[in-house]
C-alpha cells in the first residue's frame, strides 16, 4: 500500500470522471489539508498512512472526479477502510462534511467486497432491509439457528473468517418489537412523540425499544410506532446504495408525518445520524425536499429528547453506580450530542468514570466489525483497555452496534463490565421508584 497519496495519482489521458463529477461534491473545495484530521482518525492512527486519513480520502476522490486516477478496486480500498465514524469533521477547522463526501464516492462504487459478498450485501440492502417482515424473518431464522446449534455446528467446520463473525452474533431473541402501536402518556400528557421501531433495534433490542415506550410514557408523551415505518436507510447510505436509502426514507416521511408527531425519538445513533440528514438526502426531490426537512428537524436522540424536556429524576434507592460512557461516533460527532447523555447519568446518580477516548471509535461502525475484522479488531482492544482502566462496572453506549461490539469485547478481552444501552438504566430506576 502506498504511503503517500501523491504516489497514487497520475496524470491520465481521459478527461474528468464524468459519473463522479456529476454527483457533485462542493465540500471537495472546503479541504485546506490542514491535518487536523489525522490524529482524530482512527484508521490513520493505526496505519500512519496518508491515503488512510480523511485528507487523504478526500484528495483521492478529487482527483477520482477530475480523471487523474481510476475508481477501481485501489480507489475502493481506501475509501472503504474508513469507519464513517466523522470524528475528522469534529476537528475540521474548515467544516468539511467529510461524511457526504465519502457517501458521495461510495455512491459511485457500491457496496464493499469481492462479487459474491457484494451480491449478498445488495440483497440485503435492496431487499431485506426495506421490508421489516423479512427482517423479523431472518432474525427468525437466526435464532431457531442458534437455539438448534446449527451455527455452533457450521462454526466447527467452516473457514475462520466464518467463525469471527459468528462470534460477533449475539444471542437473537425470539421475539420482535412491534410496529403500529400507539401507547398512551401515564399521567398529565405532554404530548405525542413518534418512535423509530428500526431494523436491528426491533429485532436485537426489542427490550430497549419496550424500555423506551416506558420511559417516554412516564415522562407524559403518548408512544405511536407507525405501520408504515421501515428502515431508516443509513446501512444503505453508508454502503454506497443511496437510491435505495431514499426510497427508504420516502416511505418513512410519509409514515412519520402522517402522525402528526411532537418528535421523532430515535435508540440509535446510526439511525438519528441519518434521519437528521433527511433533507439533504432528499434535497434534488422537488416532491421531498420540504417534507425531508421537516423530518430532520424534528429527530431526535432519545437521550437528547429526554434531557431537553427535563426527564422526571427516578427515586435513588441504591449505592450509585460505577459507570463510564462510550460516546456512538454518530451521537458525539454526527449529531454533536455529548452533554445530554452525561447530563442523564448525573439524573440518575451514577458515579461516572471517563474513559480515555470516549468518543473514538469501537471499530463496530455497522457493518464494518464484518467486513474489516483486522482493523475492527484493533480498535476494540484499544477500546476494552480504556475501558478496564476505569475500574467501571457498567459501561453505557446509547447504541445498538456499539453495544453488540463492545459485549463480545468485553468476553473476549475479560473485562468484567455489564454494557447496556441509557435507556435501560433509566427504565431501571423508574421500575424502582
Amino acid at each position: 500500500m502506498s504511503t503517500d497519496v501523491h504516489e497514487l495519482i497520475r496524470k491520465p489521458p481521459e478527461a474528468a470522471n464524468p459519473r463522479l463529477a456529476a454527483l457533485g461534491i462542493p465540500e471537495l473545495d472546503a479541504c485546506v489539508h490542514c491535518g487536523f484530521c489525522l490524529q482524530a482518525c482512527p484508521t490513520y492512527r493505526v496505519t500512519q498512512l496518508e491515503p488512510e486519513s480523511p485528507r487523504g480520502r478526500i484528495h483521492l476522490v478529487a482527483a477520482a472526479s477530475q480523471g487523474r486516477i481510476e475508481t477501481n478496486e485501489r480507489f475502493a480500498s481506501h475509501l472503504y477502510l474508513c469507519l464513517m465514524c466523522r470524528a475528522c469533521e469534529t476537528v475540521c477547522p474548515s467544516g468539511v462534511q467529510y461524511g457526504r463526501i465519502a457517501e458521495a464516492a461510495r455512491e459511485l462504487l457500491g457496496p464493499p467486497g469481492g462479487p459474491v459478498a457484494r451480491g449478498v450485501l445488495r440483497f440485503v440492502l435492496r431487499r431485506v432491509l426495506p421490508s421489516p417482515r423479512r427482517v423479523r424473518v431472518a432474525a427468525r431464522l437466526l435464532h431457531l439457528a442458534q437455539g438448534l446449534g446449527v451455527i455452533r455446528l457450521a462454526s466447527a467446520v467452516l473457514p475462520r473468517r466464518f467463525r469471527e463473525m459468528a462470534a460477533l452474533l449475539p444471542p437473537v431473541p425470539a421475539r420482535s418489537f412491534p410496529s403500529g402501536r400507539a401507547y398512551p402518556a401515564v399521567g398529565a400528557a405532554r404530548g405525542r412523540v413518534v418512535l423509530l421501531s428500526g431494523c436491528v433495534m426491533s429485532v436485537m433490542f426489542p427490550e430497549v425499544q419496550e424500555a423506551t415506550v416506558r420511559v417516554l410514557q412516564r415522562n407524559g408523551y403518548e408512544v405511536v410506532t407507525p405501520a408504515g415505518q421501515i428502515c431508516c436507510g443509513s446501512l444503505s447510505a453508508h454502503n454506497g446504495e443511496t437510491a435505495s436509502a431514499r426510497a427508504m426514507a420516502r416511505r418513512n416521511i410519509d409514515a412519520f408525518l402522517a402522525a402528526a408527531p411532537d418528535a421523532i425519538i430515535v435508540t440509535a445513533a446510526g439511525c438519528g445520524a441519518t434521519m437528521k440528514g433527511y433533507g439533504h438526502l432528499l434535497k434534488d426531490d422537488e416532491a421531498y425536499a420540504g417534507r425531508a426537512a421537516q423530518v430532520a428537524a424534528l429527530t431526535r436522540d432519545a437521550t437528547e429528547f429526554l434531557d431537553g424536556i427535563g426527564a422526571d429524576p427516578p427515586r435513588r434507592t441504591e449505592a450509585p453506580l460505577r459507570v463510564t460512557y462510550q460516546d456512538p461516533c454518530h451521537l458525539a460527532h454526527g449529531q454533536k450530542v455529548r452533554a445530554q447523555p452525561r447530563a442523564l447519568l448525573s439524573l440518575l446518580g451514577a458515579d461516572v468514570a471517563e474513559m480515555d477516548g470516549a468518543d473514538r471509535c469501537c471499530g463496530s461502525a455497522g457493518i464494518y466489525n464484518l467486513t474489516h475484522p483486522e482493523m475492527s479488531q484493533t480498535l476494540l482492544a484499544e477500546k476494552m483497555e480504556a475501558i478496564r482502566r476505569t475500574g467501571a462496572e457498567v459501561v453505557v453506549a446509547p447504541n445498538p452496534g456499539c453495544v453488540l461490539q463492545l459485549r463480545y469485547g468485553a468476553a473476549r478481552h475479560k473485562v468484567p463490565v455489564r454494557v447496556v444501552h441509557l435507556i435501560d438504566l433509566l427504565d431501571e430506576a423508574y421500575a424502582r421508584s
